[in-house]
């Protein structure tokens, strides 16, 4: 029962997450709007999201994991609701801060749980649930605008899933203290300070690792179809469809994973999916086929796959049980600044070396990602 719970948790958080920009060319008139204005948005949502995760280790501590998810799931169903309601643009941008503070203390919470409790193979999986709520989005999103229902009736939709989920999680927080009391009797966690964290061995080169994969996920995902377009020659409404492939590519990746996690172990899971990835890239760089061209992002994306889990899996065993709740929390909020932050450099460096450059920032942050993961490494050893 608890790992249903946990699962449906994943599912809730990926929920919202692609919501916006499957919404947005919709709401942006209404709101006298430009496109790129979608960004501020989401850089909001992003701090948010960051602040709840370099404080998610107190919270926790506070509240306890199954309080902490279900409140925050709560107050992202909430948010979802009055942007729905929202009338002015800066009030979108005012309800962006709750939406992204729940999002992050959910994914802290629900990862530091898993990392400490559950097999790889079910973290590999968790996170494969995350791309199905993910998908879940903005196919409501899309069915509400096809039917001419409008994008607040899609969020509200999706709020609705949201809250239902709340609900489940705050009837069912009775099988959080009975399953979980021995698991809790066992690890004592402790907060760290930042500084402590940052002092131990091995934290910065993963954080900066931890980093550079968001960085990557997010700008393959967000660039990927203007490359296909401007590059590629592909066309305009084809290259938006094939971009979610890389997403694909992802989901699929997880769920193979999950299967061969536990034999596997995190770490030669993460160096599989490096050398995925640098097929991927191969594919992109070198090979003018559109088809190839394609099969390469679907292959970057399953060499991502294991990448994120494995490496917030790997925390407790990597720096102590006990130092856990902290450092997941930090590794959170390095995560969605890179998110956040690469994907804009890209766009500006594209204004001066144009789109092309593409594949090859995608292999310098990858490298950066390799380099950091194998630091981190010596440094263990």
């Amino acid at each position: 029962m608890l790992l249903l719970i946990v699962y449906l948790s994943f599912i809730s958080l990926g929920l919202p997450d692609s919501l916006l920009g499957s919404a947005w060319p919709a709401m942006h008139g209404g709101f006298h709007a430009s496109i790129s204005a979608a960004g501020n948005i989401f850089m909001i949502i992003s701090f948010g999201t960051i602040l709840s995760s370099l404080n998610a280790d107190r919270l926790i501590q506070r509240f306890g994991t199954a309080k902490l998810t279900a409140a925050s799931t709560l107050l992202t169903s909430l948010s979802l609701f009055s942007f729905s309601v929202c009338r002015e643009y800066w009030q979108l941008c005012l309800l962006a801060l709750p939406y992204g503070l729940g999002a992050g203390a959910v994914d802290s919470a629900i990862n530091n749980y898993a990392a400490l409790h559950l097999e790889a193979r079910h973290m590999s999986w968790l996170h494969c649930m995350w791309g199905v709520g993910a998908s879940i989005g903005p196919y409501v999103m899309g069915y509400c605008l096809s039917r001419y229902l409008g994008w607040q009736m899609g969020y509200r939709a999706v709020g609705a899933l949201q809250l239902l989920l709340a609900l489940f999680l705050f009837f069912t927080l009775p099988v959080w203290k009975k399953e979980g009391r021995k698991e809790e009797e066992e690890v004592h966690t402790r907060i760290l300070s930042k500084k402590e964290a940052l002092k131990m061995k091995g934290v910065i080169p993963i954080l900066i690792c931890f980093f550079a994969y968001c960085a990557l996920e997010q700008s393959t995902a967000l660039w990927a179809a203007s490359f296909l377009n401007v590059v590629k020659d592909v066309a305009v409404d084809r290259a938006a469809f094939y971009a979610t492939l890389f997403y694909t590519g992802i989901t699929i990746g997880r769920a193979f994973f999950g299967f061969i996690a536990d034999r596997l172990g995190d770490t030669k899971l993460i160096y599989t999916g490096f050398l995925i990835i640098a097929v991927g890239l191969f594919l992109l760089i070198v090979m003018p086929q559109e088809v190839l061209v394609l099969a390469g992002l679907v292959i970057i994306g399953i060499g991502c796959a294991p990448i994120y889990p494995s490496i917030i899996h790997s925390t407790p065993v990597r720096f102590g049980k006990e130092n856990s709740q902290s450092l997941v929390g930090i590794q959170m909020a390095f995560a969605y600044t890179g998110n956040t932050l690469m994907p804009k450099m890209f766009g500006m460096l594209s204004d001066h070396l144009g789109v092309s450059f593409y594949p090859c920032f995608l292999v310098m942050i990858t490298a950066l990602m390799v380099i950091m993961f194998i630091r981190a490494e010596k440094v263990a050893d």
